[in-house]
């Protein structure tokens, strides 16, 4: 299932590395599109999207509803 979430502070591909990271800590096999210019972060993965966002948000990003 596509899930797309809003995530601000994302200023650099390290950034972008650490929100694929812990997506992919929660789900390994999930399919991770960053647009960091649009603050979109599209997510392919069969998780929760709760589950999804608070693990974009431990890693210290904004993550709107």
């Amino acid at each position: 299932m596509k899930q797309t979430f809003t995530v601000t502070g994302m200023t650099c591909g390290h950034c972008e590395r650490a929100v694929t990271q812990a997506v992919k800590q929660t789900d390994p096999d999930a399919q991770v599109r960053i647009d960091r210019s649009q603050n979109l972060v599209e997510v392919e993965s069969d998780k929760a999207r709760a589950d999804l966002a608070k693990a974009i948000a431990e890693e210290g990003y904004a993550v709107a509803a």
